[in-house]
């Protein structure tokens, strides 16, 4: 599932959350930071809320204060008051497979792609999908005039493979187009999941796709041709533990794979990132697969059997054989003669038999 929505049902429930979140617990803290942290969405402006998430912060809008000037912005003291939910955005597992085993430079921009498409996601359900309440027993909503989110941002599964993932968790706390602040209507969240789990996936896509990597895209899904689905697949440990596990228990229902996933749910294996990078490249080894270069992966609207050089060029090089420089010298002709004539396509693909025998020299 590309984008899942959870409640936390209590303030301390979502205590718990952001002690899980916070550090990005597959990584040992003497040697990692914190799980990178960072807050989203107009509603956070408004609060004058940058840079990293604090326990401080967190816990204060959790129960409904500015966490500057510790001022209620909504009506405290109702047990029954939702702190918030958690929409988690998940890269398909051929992205984070590609991130795994690329270089640092181009993980780099594969992460950041990633969390772009999750801006613009969770910018789209600011924009059409959040309302407040208003009035007694909130019978009355409205638009928000923007949302509050905490977004973490993780690297792994539980089972250590890698998994590019970002838990944006959005505050029961949101600002009115009068400046007032309210609770949030959480039907229209949940209404929304498969909506704003499109547009992050076709962001990252059209994003990749950019950067020059190739998209296999089938429906409103897609994954990365570089990676085998072989690959992909045993990457996918902590997947196929919990289809055994369903299999097992006669599990088919989604309840009923949310139980196979808590059966299957191992403690927590800390390592350093170093060591898991080196860990997947050799599990990728094993596999006897290593990641093409990027410059011979070839790119969708860029392909080119040859190029045709001037006329001084092929009739000066020493390097060609007679055959070869005939060919081209005819290419180039035919490539001048057809400017203008639409639909002449120039092929430089030498017969199957002089192939043969330019192979044998």
């Amino acid at each position: 599932m590309v984008a899942s929505i959870s409640a936390r049902k209590s303030v301390g429930a979502a205590v718990a959350y952001f002690k899980h979140m916070a550090q990005d617990e597959y990584y040992t803290k003497e040697t990692e930071a914190d799980a990178e942290s960072d807050w989203d969405g107009r509603g956070s402006e408004r609060l004058a809320l940058d840079g990293d998430v604090t326990r401080k912060d967190f816990k204060a809008l959790l129960n409904g204060y500015d966490p500057k000037t510790a001022e209620p912005l909504i009506q405290a003291g109702n047990k029954s008051h939702a702190p918030g939910w958690d929409m988690t955005y998940s890269a398909p597992k051929s992205v984070s497979v590609l991130w795994a085993l690329s270089s640092p430079t181009e993980r780099i921009k594969i992460e950041a792609a990633h969390r772009q498409a999750v801006s613009v996601a969770t910018k789209q359900l600011e924009d059409t999908h959040a309302f407040t309440r208003r009035g007694k027993g909130g019978a009355t909503r409205e638009p928000v005039a923007g949302l509050t989110i905490a977004r973490f941002h993780h690297h792994t599964s539980r089972d250590l493979d890698p998994q590019l993932h970002t838990h944006a968790f959005i505050f029961n706390t949101a600002p009115r187009r009068d400046g007032t602040w309210g609770t949030l209507v959480s039907r229209e969240l949940y209404k929304a999941q498969k909506e704003t789990g499109a547009a992050y996936r076709a962001h990252l896509a059209n994003a990749l796709e950019r950067d020059g990597h190739v998209i296999d895209r089938c429906g409103g899904s897609f994954r990365m041709r570089a990676i085998p689905r072989h690959v992909e697949r045993a990457f996918s440990k902590r997947r196929m533990a919990i289809e055994e596990a369903a299999k097992t228990h006669g599990y088919r229902t989604p309840k009923g794979m949310e139980l196979a996933a808590l059966r299957t749910r191992q403690a927590k294996r800390p390592r350093e990132r170093a060591a898991l990078f080196h860990t997947w490249s050799q599990e990728a080894r094993a596999l006897g697969f290593k990641l093409p270069e990027r410059q011979q992966q070839h790119q969708p609207g860029r392909s080119v059997h040859a190029a045709v050089p001037s006329q001084k060029t092929t009739t000066s090089s020493p390097s060609l054989s007679r055959s070869v420089q005939r060919l081209v010298m005819t290419a180039a002709l035919a490539f001048r003669s057809s400017r203008g004539m639409s639909g002449l396509s120039v092929s430089l693909r030498r017969p199957d038999r002089e192939r043969d025998l330019e192979a044998e020299r």
